[in-house]
C-alpha cells in the first residue's frame, strides 16, 4: 500500500523478515523511504507529521510480525528511529539553507512568516517523538515495551534533528543580528514574495542537497519535490 508517498507494504515486509544482523540495512531503508516521501511534497510541518506517522506505522506493523526476540526487535526499531531522525535532520538542513538565503538578502526574522518557520524548526524533534508515541499507542501490546525503550533512549540522549535545529536557529539569529548592525534590510514587498514561496524553496533545496550527495559532491544530504 502506498500512503503519503511511502510503500508501507515494502517496509512492513522488510521488518517482518529481517534478521538481527540487518539493522543497518533497515536504517537505510527507513531513511531512504522517509526522505523520498519528504521530497514528494511541500516541506510543511503538517506534511512532515504525515510522513513520519506513515513510516513509523509501517515499521511497527512489520516488527510486530517479526519472529525475533524482543531485545532484537527493539534494536531494529532503534535503527528505524535513526533512519527517520537522519532524514528529518536533512529537512532541518534544507530549512536552514533556505532561510539563510533569505536572511543574507536582508529578510527580517521578526516577520510573522519567518518567525513561524523558525518555530516549526524548533518543533521538528517533538514531531519525531510524537510519531513514535503514536506508533506505540497504535501497535499491538507486544510492541509497546520495545517502542517505549527506544523513545526513552532517544529522549535521554537527544537526536540529530534536535541538535541540527538548535544550531540552525543560533546561526540564523547571529546572521540577523549582523544584518541589523550592517543596516541591511529587505523591502516589505520583496520579503513577502520570498515568504510566499518559502515551502517551495525548501523543497528545492532538499532535492539539490540529495542530488549533490548522490553525485559525490559531498553536500549535506537531502532532496525534495512538491505536493500537498
Amino acid at each position: 500500500m502506498i500512503k503519503h508517498g511511502i510503500d508501507q507494504q515494502a517496509l512492513i515486509q522488510q521488518f517482518s523478515q529481517a534478521t538481527a544482523q540487518q539493522g543497518e540495512a533497515l536504517r537505510k531503508a527507513v531513511n531512504d523511504a522517509t526522505l523520498k516521501a519528504l521530497q514528494g511534497r511541500e516541506l510543511t510541518l503538517a506534511n512532515i507529521k504525515q510522513v513520519l506517522g506513515a513510516v513509523a506505522k509501517a515499521t511497527s506493523a512489520g516488527a510486530t510480525a517479526s519472529p525475533l526476540a524482543a531485545v532484537d526487535v527493539e534494536a531494529l526499531l532503534s535503527k528505524a528511529f535513526a533512519g527517520m531522525d537522519g532524514a528529518l535532520e536533512q529537512a532541518v538542513q534544507a530549512n536552514r539553507k533556505a532561510l539563510q538565503q533569505m536572511v543574507d538578502q536582508g529578510a527580517n526574522l521578526r516577520e510573522t512568516q519567518l518567525k513561524k518557520a523558525l518555530a516549526d524548526i524548533e518543533k521538528m524533534e517533538d514531531t519525531l517523538f510524537g510519531a513514535l508515541r503514536k506508533a506505540a499507542e497504535g501497535s499491538q501490546a507486544s510492541m509497546e515495551g520495545p517502542w517505549a525503550k527506544v523513545l526513552n533512549a532517544a529522549q535521554g540522549k537527544g537526536t540529530s534533528t534536535g541538535a541540527q535545529a538548535s544550531a540552525t536557529i543560533t546561526q540564523l539569529m547571529d546572521s540577523a543580528q549582523q544584518n541589523l548592525r550592517d543596516g541591511r534590510s529587505l523591502g516589505l514587498r520583496a520579503s513577502q514574495a520570498m515568504f510566499d514561496s518559502y515551502s517551495t524553496l525548501v523543497s528545492g533545496v532538499l532535492i539539490g542537497m540529495s542530488d549533490a550527495l548522490q553525485q559525490g559532491g559531498g553536500a549535506t544530504p537531502a532532496k525534495s519535490s512538491r505536493k500537498k
